[in-house]
């Protein structure tokens, strides 16, 4: 489908305008379409139809409420990275056995809460956590599911911020040594043996590294059963690109079917994480211009979205497509100029988009597109500025699925001192 589109001058998600959606719920706003998050689902549904498989959708891409009660009405799993991800992912009826529970540091009490959930499998990143986690099973009198999250030392050929199966990266235990963890684990009470789990990175755009580390993965699944440890799943995590600006992004297919075909005939259940490719380019940013600054060695296209609403392209240097959201007849008159388009926070790097061709003026409704992943997720509340309302849009309907922070809100946790 194509998100946004345009008709008559004017920029929509799905049947609803941008200008409606400024009007009624404000700016900045994060604005999502449903047809495209179940698009993006049914891309990895229908390649895996028939297949014993399990699209774990990952929370930290977007962990609204709303985003995430649509994965679980398509019988999705999930990916969850911290307790407050498992209450989340809970909160709306998820399947706990199709819960995974990834990251380096988890805690007892997360893994308590886990536990006692009945999560499908831990994927224990460190031979420390696999000793805590034995512990903590005992404890409860259970078994715990793991899988080890190995290392294979792949380069994803993404940003070094996101890229995690490189052995200099913090993730997952490193190759060499996970036959001799596995070994332990077997021997360890408190710990049921489920599978084997790898993650290389994210915004992975060539399918080739995800062979590579997968191959190495299935030399050390043959190793583990000649020591008699049968894996149920293989766990390859997410990572899937999306095309922010002028990337090709490959097909869902592209990925799976050459994976399909190095499992055939192995048994072993295939579980996935994707995230930015399922919420990515579902989502945008609305925002409105306040002042436009030119005349210096650059032009400022001042908007009230920052980088606390959206930190992508001031951490990573990401780039973002920026459309005008509502063109009206007077933009066709204007002069094109190439504008920075900045925000409000008292930062230098508080930017959405550099050198950016566009004719503006105050009060243009703008839109940053492929925002539906690590945006709202990202966001803070630096400058004391509240985090932006969410709307979910359904065809001729737009819901607000989160009501824009007040002032008052960002302390009412806190008091001064007697």
């Amino acid at each position: 489908m194509s998100f946004p589109s345009f008709s008559g001058g004017q920029c929509y998600v799905e049947s609803v305008a941008l200008s409606e959606i400024a009007r009624d719920f404000g700016t900045p706003c994060y604005v999502y379409s449903r047809a495209a998050i179940d698009a993006a689902f049914d891309e990895f549904a229908d390649v895996l139809r028939g297949i014993d498989a399990l699209v774990c959708y990952a929370i930290k891409a977007n962990p609204g409420l709303a985003i995430l009660d649509l994965f679980a009405r398509k019988g999705a799993g999930f990916d969850i990275v911290s307790g407050g991800e498992l209450e989340r992912a809970l909160a709306v009826g998820a399947d706990p056995e199709k819960i995974v529970f990834s990251g380096v540091g988890k805690t007892a009490d997360e893994m308590r809460f886990a536990l006692n959930s009945g999560i499908c499998c831990f994927n224990v990143e460190s031979e420390p956590e696999l000793d805590r986690l034995a512990g903590v099973a005992v404890g409860l009198d259970k078994k715990a599911p793991v899988s080890l999250r190995v290392n294979p030392d792949v380069d994803a050929g993404t940003h070094p911020y996101i890229s995690t199966g490189l052995k200099e990266n913090k993730f997952g235990v490193a190759f060499q040594d996970a036959q001799r963890l596995y070994r332990k684990a077997a021997t360890l009470p408190g710990i049921e043996i489920r599978g084997i789990d790898c993650h290389i990175g994210s915004q992975i755009l060539d399918p080739a590294p995800f062979f590579e580390a997968l191959d190495k993965v299935l030399l050390l699944v043959d190793q583990l059963a000649a020591d008699g440890i049968a894996l149920r799943h293989i766990d390859l995590g997410g990572g899937f690109g999306i095309r922010y600006t002028v990337e090709t992004e490959p097909p869902v297919a592209s990925y799976l079917r050459p994976i399909l075909e190095r499992l055939r005939g192995r048994g072993l259940k295939l579980l996935l994480e994707p995230g930015r490719r399922l919420v990515g380019n579902a989502g945008l940013l609305l925002t409105r211009v306040e002042y436009l600054k030119t005349g210096g060695a650059k032009n400022f296209a001042v908007v009230d979205a920052a980088m606390n609403d959206l930190m992508r392209p001031a951490l990573y240097g990401a780039l973002h497509d920026i459309v005008l959201a509502a063109p009206d007849a007077s933009n066709a008159a204007r002069e094109l100029r190439e504008w920075e388009i900045v925000g409000p926070v008292c930062e230098s790097g508080d930017f959405l988009g550099k050198s950016r061709t566009l004719s503006l003026a105050p009060g243009d409704l703008l839109a940053v597109l492929s925002a539906g992943a690590y945006g709202m997720s990202m966001s803070s509340n630096y400058n004391s500025r509240p985090r932006a309302a969410e709307v979910v849009v359904d065809g001729a309907r737009a819901h607000l699925v989160r009501r824009r922070e007040s002032i008052k809100t960002l302390y009412e946790n806190e008091s001064p001192l007697p």
